[in-house]
């Protein structure tokens, strides 16, 4: 009878941190997605120099460890989620203005 117990309080409680440690941000995360293709076509256009894209790239896996911290607790926030959103705005902004900087190659 212990045993059984002791399994039901462990499934009990590998199941709750499973569930505390998704917190889904399906928005955030298709919107990285996007811009990350938007700096790859940028790159196989000519539009960004392998640096210009370094340097988005780099951007956005700052984003990315921030939604990992915002995520870590199990909830985000208002406040984190327009964080994020305002990151990834100046973050769009900026794969434009790279991809349209009239540079020639």
């Amino acid at each position: 009878m212990k045993s059984f117990n002791q399994a039901g309080l462990l499934a009990v409680t590998l199941l709750c941190q499973t569930a505390w440690a998704e917190v889904d941000m399906p928005r955030v995360d298709r919107r990285q997605e996007i811009q990350q293709q938007r700096i790859e076509q940028g790159v196989e256009s000519g539009a960004l120099t392998q640096r210009e894209a370094n340097r988005l790239e780099h951007q956005q896996m700052r984003i990315e460890r921030q939604e990992n911290v915002a995520q870590a607790d199990g909830t985000v926030t208002l406040a984190e989620r327009a964080r994020l959103n305002h990151q990834q705005n100046k973050a769009s902004r900026n794969i434009a203005r790279k991809k349209h900087n009239l540079r020639r190659q």
